[in-house]
């Protein structure tokens, strides 16, 4: 399985009968599913059934899904409501017997608002399931070319999260490497600080000091943090392998590898050590950041 992003986009149309429908599917970032649906007046009847389906095909992320219908072919009809035109009519005698002026023109009067009503003509109760019924399919088609267009640009992300995981690595080793971490080092790091402190001219307890030199040496070795970043470094790449719904699994190694970097970077003594590590948490950033874009 592969992995995906939850950004895309998708569109559908279709013909039914007397009426054209159209999809418009827009898909962002969120922590989970939020199916934002824009149905037009009358249409809510198929609503539990496309959130049915968005559930189904979808883990998380926003969708934004815009259904506009025309219907075609069904000419709508034009009457005068007779009671408000009777209404305006008596409105216009009782004045005209107080004030002098012209009578109101015809044109005028038919522009009144509510004088002339459209009225839209019956639609067929089996034309229109049948159109609710194609809607929904549409839906489901546009809904399959998001997934798609999700899973495409999950696959970019893939390449892109292998070549992070693949820096880190290099870093992980790099930092194995470094000649900061040689028992020589350490040992010569030591004995200077301990001959700092003897330069005090203060007494001092061989057993406070041997104490004192033991933690300097435990707060100096950052084994168990290479140890463990490289660890995480197999995990993300098994989960990236695996594909599938992993974002969150993946942004909390993120956070891991970054508390791993930060404990070697304060641990570190040596201006080479310490670089590298400021390079990880870079990494670790630009990794963690392309992370929050998948399912």
């Amino acid at each position: 399985m592969s992995l995906a992003s939850m950004t895309g986009f998708a569109r559908a149309q279709g013909v039914a009968g007397a009426y054209g429908w159209a999809w418009e599917l827009k898909s962002v970032n969120a922590k989970g599913l939020d199916l934002r649906l824009r149905l037009p007046p009358g249409w809510d009847a198929i609503e539990a059934v496309l959130r049915a389906s968005a559930q189904r095909m979808l883990v998380r992320g926003t969708v934004s899904a815009t259904l506009d219908v025309i219907r075609n072919g069904a000419a709508p009809s034009v009457r005068v409501n007779e009671e408000m035109l009777a209404a305006i009519l008596d409105s216009f005698r009782s004045i005209a017997k107080k004030v002098d002026a012209q009578p109101p023109s015809l044109d005028g009067i038919l522009g009144l608002r509510g004088v002339i009503e459209v009225v839209e003509a019956e639609e067929n109760v089996e034309e229109r399931r049948e159109a609710e019924e194609a809607a929904v399919k549409g839906f489901d088609q546009a809904l399959g070319e998001l997934v798609a267009a999700r899973r495409r640009e999950g696959e970019a992300l893939a390449r892109m999260l292998g070549e992070r995981m693949g820096t880190i690595a290099k870093l992980v080793a790099a930092a194995e490497a470094s000649p900061a971490r040689q028992p020589e080092a350490i040992r010569a790091r030591l004995a200077e600080q301990v001959k700092a402190l003897l330069a005090t001219g203060e007494k001092l307890d061989p057993d406070r000091l041997h104490q004192e030199a033991v933690m300097l040496a435990a707060k100096a070795d950052v084994r168990e943090e290479i140890d463990r970043l490289a660890a995480h470094v197999e995990a993300a790449r098994e989960m990236i392998a695996k594909g599938g719904a992993v974002g969150r699994k993946l942004d909390f190694l993120a956070q891991e590898f970054n508390r791993e970097a930060n404990t070697l970077c304060a641990k570190a003594n040596d201006v080479a050590l310490t670089a590298i590590g400021l390079e990880l948490k870079t990494v670790i950033d630009q990794f963690r950041e392309q992370v929050q874009n998948l399912e």
